[in-house]
């Protein structure tokens, strides 16, 4: 997935990279408002833990940050709280584009292709919170 954000790349990444940023639009459109909560220790081997609560279920994701590279690059592995052995690879690449930021996210490696189709459909929502908190 590609995003044009008019945004600097510096305010992209730390929307992704600083724990109060990230709960002002992680989350699904149905997210309870005040329900997002992020632990990050942003360093290669350092781990993230998002949790929130969306249609009355507690969600929690985690992982461990494989690349960082400042106002460029995240790569973090992914798993669901209640599936841990279902465990998916993130990467964010952040671009300078003219006055903003060219975001290209993709998130691989899941177990089938309804996992896939599903979180394509969250990134969806989740991406489209971004771009308006940014704006």
């Amino acid at each position: 997935m590609t995003r044009r954000l008019s945004a600097a790349p510096e305010k992209v990444y730390a929307a992704w990279a600083d724990p109060q940023k990230l709960v002002q639009w992680f989350g699904p459109a149905s997210v309870e408002e005040g329900s997002v909560k992020a632990d990050i220790d942003l360093r290669i081997g350092g781990r993230y833990r998002i949790s929130f609560s969306a249609n009355g279920s507690y969600n929690e994701v985690g992982g461990v940050y494989r690349e960082v590279v400042p106002n460029q690059r995240l790569v973090f592995s992914w798993a669901w709280h209640s599936t841990p052995e279902r465990e998916s690879l993130v990467t964010i690449s952040i671009k300078p584009e003219g006055s903003g930021t060219l975001l290209v996210f993709n998130h691989a490696q899941f177990v089938d292709e309804k996992a896939r189709d599903n979180h394509e459909r969250g990134w969806t929502e989740f991406l489209g919170k971004l771009e308006s908190y940014l704006a």
